[in-house]
Order: C-alpha cells, then structure tokens, then sequence
C-alpha cells in the first residue's frame, strides 16, 4: 500500500480501535452503581473496577515500544484489540468482584498495546507539520465513544443488565480487525533492542503497588504501619528503576528524554493535570445517582455535552494554538479547567440541569484543548528514531497519572464521607462536592509548571496549520 493510503485511512482505523476503548470506559462508570447493587459491594468499593483497567495500562504500556519495534504495529495492534475483545466478553461472563477485576485487568493489557502502538503509528507516518491534525481528527471519532457510551450505557443497565455492557464491544472489535489487515502499516525496528526484564519489574512492581496503596487505603483494610512499609518499598522500587535506567544502554523508559524541555514539560504538566482530572469519570456518575437521585440513563445523558464539546473543539484547536501559542494556551486552560471543576460543586438538587449541562460543555472545551496541547507538544522536539520511546514514555505517565487520580479522588471522597454510610444521600452529596473543590484547586496549582514554557515553544507544531488556516 502506497503512503497516500496510509495517510487516508491509518486515522480510522486508529480511531475505530480508540472508539471501542473510550466506549467501554465511559459505559463502565455509569453502570458501577448498578454493578454494585448486583454484586451486593458499596459503589466506592468497585474502584478497584476502574483502578485494575487504568493500573494494567499503566504496568503494561511501557513493553509497547519494545514489542511494536520487535514484531510490528500490525500484529501487536491486531492482537492487542483481539485481547481487548476476547477480555471484554469475560467481564460480561463475571459472577462476582474479584473475577471481574481479572478481565478487567485482561482488558488493559490489550488497551495498553492499542493505545500507544496507534499514536506510534500516527507520529512515524505523518510529518510535524501534519502531527497535530492528523492526532486531532483521530479523536475526533474516538470521542463518539464517550458521547454515546454514557447513554447506552445508562440505557442498557436501565433495560436488561450491567453484563450486556461489556458484549457491545464485539461488534465494534470485529470492525476493527477488518481495517487493521487492510490499512495499518507494519512500522518495525530493524535492529530491536533487548527487552529490558529488570526494568519491567522494578517498574512494573513500584506501580502497581502504589496504585494499590492509594486504592485501598480508604477502605481501612490495612495497618498504618504495614501500610508505610509497602508505601517505602513501592517508593523503593520506582528509585531503583531510575538508577537502572541510568546505567542501561537499552532501558524500558529511556529517562534522558526528560532533558528535552518540551518533552518533560508536557509529561509531568500533563501528569499534575490528569491527578485533579482522573477521578471525575468515576465521580461524577456518583453524584449525579447517588447524591441527586438521578436513575443511571438519565446520569448518562448529563455525561454526554463534555463529549459533544470535546469533539467540538477538536475542530478549533488548531486554530487556537496557532493563533495564541502553547504557552499562553496551557495557562490559561488549566486555570480554567479547574475553576469548572470547582463549580460542579454548586449543583446539590436534580433541578439544575442548565447548570450541569453547561458545566459539562465548559469542562469537555477546556479538557480537550488541553489534551490536544499536552499530547501533540510532547513530540515538538522529538527526533524521528526517538519517538517509539517518546510515545511509550507519555502514554505510561498518563495512564498512571489517571489511576492515581482515580484512586486520589476515591481517597478523598471517602475521607470526607468520615465513615458515613454510602445510603446517605446527604452526606455522599457533601463528600462530593468537598472533593471537587479539592480536584479543582489542585488542577489549578498545576498550571504554575507550564509557566516555565517560552513563547515560540511548540512552533513546529501549531505555526504551520495558521499558515494553512490564513
């Protein structure tokens, strides 16, 4: 297949693949409180739903350089959504809380070859001057998945059960593998590095044992004490990874990426970002069920104007970064996007509607500007033979950023509940409204490191569509 083709349709079929993950994300989140009621738990405790999908991309994603340079993006992403498939029927099959988690764990595994392998694909076909449109209309479709995931989802566990939520992804994976064979081009390292084990390990273990630190801490079912210990030893073991990685030639995380200024600015800004962000999804849902009383499929459809305005805005974004900068926009943006957090603590009553649609329009503009900022600057000053590792780099930072931010917001709320019980409309309501203010007024102190940014930082990127726009 020649490049032209490549070009037309590596978006779709890269878009196909995210649909189907944002989908099943976003159905899952409106369907945990009758997931609870059928597996008899407390909606808070079925994080652990969520956190096991979010913390298997994040343990995972930084093998999906290695195995795309090694056997191909082809075949890692054909595999990956035949794994995310296969998995999405086992959690449809689940009889109860742990086995769930399981295939949700599964699940992550093949999302986390998708994920990065398709941005990798995305960047090693088109040039700079395309990256950021090319990124652009792939989400576009992708954010169809959140648009209508909410509603189905809402629609379907208002009609037959929770399981039938997991089956919607067959079909939708079926599609996928079509396109995969037809037009994804299989990008490969001719001289693959050796993986990297230790490395795997020291990573792989240091993550999953904080995230499931912060996951269970609120639920109280460990000691202070071991709990400080497995804190120092998951704090431990990511150290141990950094002076690894420093004295291998072939390291899992190429860490000396970080003195690209962009590159690290864009990570770790996304990362403090993403911590006020991550838990939203999952709260959310919450309080729109069990704080006003709303019944799931009318909770799903108060989720779909941040979609509609996110893939709105994908539309603009271009034009607002070329015409303001990445600097400027970044700012800006952040402050905003946590002031709009903080004001969703405003809503207390079923009755504002206008309300919680005009926040969810604000908050889906303001989340997807920033996303399309933070994910297309990240490869400003990325040299071609890097951007595997760039890729692999980002997408495993932001994968960890939204579980712990998942896990924070958990955290948080069950804090504020002080040991309320989860019926009490009233409490639940004020437990979430303290944690939002609290999301928010972190999102917004997260703005200060994009304020080491420079003007013409990212002019590779954004200069070029506003010469095309003009």
């Amino acid at each position: 297949m020649n490049s032209l083709t490549v070009k037309n349709y590596l978006p779709w079929v890269v878009a196909t693949a995210l649909f189907m993950e944002q989908l099943d994300s976003t159905i899952v989140n409106t369907a945990v409180p009758a997931m609870a009621a059928s597996l008899q738990v407390t909606p808070l405790s079925l994080k652990a739903v969520v956190t096991s999908y979010i913390l298997a991309l994040a343990v995972c994603i930084p093998i999906s350089g290695w195995m795309a340079d090694r056997f191909g993006t082809r075949r890692v992403f054909s595999t990956a959504v035949a794994v995310f498939t296969a998995s999405s029927i086992l959690c449809g099959l689940a009889i109860n809380v742990p086995m769930l988690v399981a295939a949700r764990i599964l699940q992550g595994i093949g999302a986390a070859m998708m994920m990065p392998v398709g941005r990798l694909a995305i960047v090693r076909t088109f040039p700079k001057s395309q990256l950021l449109t090319a990124m652009n209309f792939v989400v576009i479709p992708a954010l169809i998945g959140p648009l209508l995931g909410p509603t189905v989802g809402g629609l379907i566990v208002h009609w037959l059960s929770w399981r039938e939520i997991f089956f919607v992804n067959v079909p939708v994976g079926l599609v996928a593998q079509f396109l995969i064979h037809r037009y994804m081009p299989d990008y490969r390292s001719e001289t693959p590095s050796p993986l990297d084990l230790i490395g795997l390990v020291l990573f792989g273990s240091g993550t999953a044992l904080l995230s499931w630190l912060l996951e269970i801490f609120g639920e109280h079912t460990i000691d202070v004490t071991s709990a400080a210990i497995l804190l120092l030893l998951a704090i431990s073991l990511l150290a141990a990874y950094v002076w690894h990685a420093r004295h291998m030639q072939y390291p899992l995380l190429r860490l000396g990426l970080f003195r690209v200024r962009t590159f690290r600015i864009s990570v770790m800004g996304g990362f403090i970002t993403r911590l006020g962000l991550g838990g939203l999804p999952f709260l959310l849902p919450l309080l729109y069920q069990l704080g006003l009383g709303l019944p799931a499929w009318q909770s799903g459809l108060l989720m779909m104007p941040t979609a509609a305005a996110a893939m709105g805005m994908k539309l603009i974004a271009t034009k607002v970064l070329g015409r303001f900068g990445y600097r400027q926009v970044l700012i800006v943006n952040t402050v905003m996007i946590g002031f709009t957090i903080c004001l969703f603590s405003l809503v207390n009553s079923p009755s504002q509607i206008a309300l919680i649609v005009l926040l969810g329009l604000a908050q889906g503009l303001f989340n997807s500007l920033q996303f399309s900022s933070i994910n297309s600057m990240a490869y400003a000053d990325i040299d071609s033979p890097d951007s595997s590792m760039a890729s692999t780099i980002a997408s495993s930072l932001q994968q960890m950023s939204m579980s712990f931010g998942l896990a924070c917001g958990s955290l948080i709320t069950g804090w504020y509940l002080a040991g309320l019980p989860q019926t009490d409309q009233s409490a639940v309501t004020q437990a979430l409204h303290y944690t939002l203010l609290t999301l928010g007024g972190l999102t917004v102190l997260s703005s200060l490191t994009f304020w080491t940014l420079r003007p013409e930082d990212g002019e590779s990127i954004s200069r070029a569509h506003l010469i095309e726009v003009e």
